[in-house]
């Protein structure tokens, strides 16, 4: 599951316990909780940073789940379902008002990779843990948000290549140079501190909430419209 706790101005999202944070829909709904009670304590001053237990930062849908449902065509339904409740998660991070961390300190693959993606900026421990798209390996191809979310944050043909149509595995410093996270860092509190050091550093520029969130939405207008979002212009208070 997932916690969620504030120390000063920083939010910690925290996905919990020892296991793969495998996304079902119990803690999607859970995170959306989270999020929404984020957005409604945030000011000015506040970041969120969102991190893991364990050897996993998130590895994708619940695929157990999915086979549970009995049939062939009830799991393909709940894996479906899955794709469709994970969406508005993507949303709910495009609509923050503050700006958003990903310490990825574990295995990041396929949905779970997608939800470090859907933040602002990433720090990932490059002694453990890899990046991952694994649709192609096991025979499956990616929901449209997917794919939009990751041609708007990869912006080299060839690194979105090597994610998505070699299935590779890559390590930290790898995902530096194609773009991919912020920075690596050797440990797991190392990865963690560096995500503190620069929610404290953005936390200082006490932005205007609403218009970080409309500007951030604005790099990404095809994803947007496939969320569903809309934008709205913001003003200044004073003219």
């Amino acid at each position: 599951m997932c916690t969620l706790e504030k120390t000063g101005n920083i939010f910690y999202l925290t996905l919990t316990g020892d296991d793969e944070h495998r996304l079902n829909p119990t803690l999607i709904a859970t995170l959306r909780s989270s999020l929404a009670q984020v957005k409604s304590q945030a000011v000015n001053s506040s970041v969120l940073i969102t991190k893991a237990d364990g050897k996993f930062f998130s590895n994708g849908f619940d695929l157990n789940y999915a086979q549970a449902g009995g049939s062939p065509q009830a799991s393909k339904d709940r894996l479906l379902n899955m794709v469709d409740l994970f969406k508005p998660v993507i949303a709910d991070f495009m609509s923050l008002p503050i700006p958003t961390i990903a310490a990825v300190t574990g295995h990041a693959a396929a949905a779970g990779l997608m939800l470090a993606m859907s933040h602002d900026y990433i720090t990932m421990r490059s002694d453990k843990g890899v990046l991952y798209m694994s649709e192609l390996d096991i025979g499956m191809t990616l929901p449209d948000y997917f794919m939009t979310l990751i041609r708007s944050n990869i912006g080299s043909a060839g690194a979105r290549r090597t994610l998505v149509l070699k299935a590779a595995k890559i390590r930290a410093e790898e995902a530096v140079a194609m773009g991919i996270v912020d920075s690596s860092h050797p440990t797991m509190d190392e990865t963690v501190d560096a995500a503190v050091r620069m929610a404290e550093e953005l936390g200082k520029k006490r932005w205007n909430g609403k218009a970080y969130a409309e500007i951030r939405k604005s790099l990404v207008p095809e994803l947007c419209g496939l969320l569903g979002l809309k934008d709205t212009v913001v003003m200044p208070s004073r003219l």
